[in-house]
C-alpha cells in the first residue's frame, strides 16, 4: 500500500460505481464503502476488473462524482474485491457527513506506476473534432503530456480518433488524439498521438505551472 496522512471515517455506505473495466466493457455495480474521507474512499464487493488509475463514476444518494482508482486488492486474497479511490473533485460536497480533519490525502499505490506520464488536475477548455461529426466543446479535468480526461455526459466510443484542441492559457494547442477509455455520464480518456517535440514542451510547461 502507500502512506495516507488524511484520517478516514470507517463507515459502510451503499454506493453505485460505473465505468469501463480492464477489458473495455461498461460496468455498473452496487457496492459498499469501507471508509470515506473528503479526498477518497475504500470500497468492498467490487466484481469488475478495474485498472489502476482508471477514472470511474461513483453515485451516493443523488450525488455523483468521479474518482481515480489508486489501488486494487489482489485476487484470491482477503483484499479481493476491495478498491481504493481518490476523489477528483474533493471541493464539492459528496458524502453529506462531518469528516475527520487532517492533511490532504496523498495516498498512492506502492506498486509500479501504470502511467507513463504524470497527470495533474486542471480545468481546460477543449474542442474535439471527430471525423464526420460536429465539433464537441467540453473541458479537460486532468492532463499529462500523453493524454487527458475530457468531461462529457455522452462519451465517444473507445478507439475514436479525432483532433483535440486545448486552450493552454492564451495558446490554442491542436493535437491528434484517440479515445482509450470511457466513463458513461462522466467523459473519456484521450491519448495524444504523434505529438511533436514542440507541442510536448508546451504541455510540459503548462503542467509545470499547474503543479
Amino acid at each position: 500500500m502507500g502512506k495516507r496522512r488524511e484520517p478516514r471515517m470507517p463507515i459502510e455506505l451503499p454506493v453505485r460505481i460505473f465505468g469501463t473495466d480492464a477489458d473495455g466493457k461498461i460496468f455498473s455495480e452496487n457496492v459498499t464503502t469501507i471508509d470515506v474521507s473528503q479526498n477518497g474512499a475504500g470500497l468492498r464487493g467490487v466484481r469488475a476488473r478495474i485498472q489502476l488509475d482508471e477514472i470511474i463514476g461513483v453515485m451516493y444518494a443523488t450525488n455523483k462524482v468521479h474518482f481515480r482508482v489508486k489501488w486494487v486488492g489482489a485476487p484470491e486474497t482477503p483484499k479481493q474485491g476491495h478498491v481504493g479511490l481518490l476523489n477528483l473533485t474533493p471541493e464539492k460536497p459528496f458524502w453529506g457527513l462531518t469528516l475527520p480533519c487532517g492533511a490532504s490525502d496523498n495516498f498512492q499505490y506502492a506498486g509500479k506506476d501504470r502511467r507513463q506520464f504524470v497527470r495533474v488536475k486542471c480545468s481546460i477548455p477543449v474542442e474535439l473534432h471527430p471525423v464526420g461529426q460536429t465539433v464537441i466543446r467540453a473541458r479537460a479535468s486532468d492532463l499529462s503530456v500523453g493524454g487527458c480526461f475530457v468531461e462529457m455526459p455522452i462519451p465517444l466510443q473507445v478507439n475514436t480518433r479525432c483532433e483535440i484542441a486545448l486552450w493552454l492559457g492564451e495558446t490554442k494547442l491542436r493535437l491528434k488524439g484517440e479515445v482509450v477509455s470511457t466513463a458513461p455520464g462522466f467523459g473519456i480518456g484521450m491519448r495524444f498521438a504523434n505529438t511533436s517535440k514542440q507541442d510536448q514542451e508546451l504541455l510540459e510547461q503548462h503542467i509545470a505551472n499547474i503543479v
